[in-house]
């Protein structure tokens, strides 16, 4: 268990605050590079989707995704850009993030459906800044009195996003 996570009690409520204050978690370790604390939030089964803004609803098996990631490819793709050989964020970029309008959107037992808003500053070498805004699907699961990331749906609110450069960091 995390020092910053809660242990979420069996048989009580889930509250909104919980879930904001875990979401805030996350964003903080994406923020501050630290993807190996990040990875331990996440179920072995997890997957870490954007979705092309044609089809924001579809699947990754019949639609162009910008990322359909499995657990392993995750586990993959956080070694790349931790590496220092990884070209395309070396220096890393520096990025904040500003999660807003949580809500739970339905509780089957241990899974919580959870959406929410976020802005993504993320600023890198040359002063060139990138501004990215969306809305977060996320699949939560308690396990073992904490919060795990099932499935983490970015959809990115840009029409365009060729002038948003790759998506070479954990959106």
């Amino acid at each position: 268990m995390t020092s910053r996570q809660a242990v979420l009690e069996k048989g009580k409520a889930i509250t909104r605050a919980q879930v904001e204050d875990f979401l805030f978690f996350e964003a903080e370790l994406l923020d501050q590079w630290r993807l190996t604390e990040w990875e331990s939030l996440l179920t072995d089964d997890a997957v870490y989707q954007i979705p092309s803004n044609d089809c924001p609803e579809g699947s990754p098996r019949a639609s162009l995704f910008i990322i359909a990631d499995d657990r392993e490819r995750i586990h993959q793709r956080i070694l790349r850009i931790l590496s220092p050989d990884c070209h395309a964020e070396y220096p890393k970029s520096r990025t904040q993030r500003m999660i807003s309008n949580v809500r739970i959107a339905e509780r089957d037992g241990t899974v919580l459906k959870v959406a929410a808003n976020f802005v993504c500053y993320r600023f890198r070498r040359g002063g060139r800044g990138y501004t990215y805004v969306g809305s977060l699907r996320y699949v939560l699961k308690i396990e073992g009195g904490e919060f795990k990331i099932k499935e983490r749906r970015v959809q990115l609110a840009s029409e365009e996003l060729g002038a948003l450069g790759s998506v070479s960091f954990i959106l």
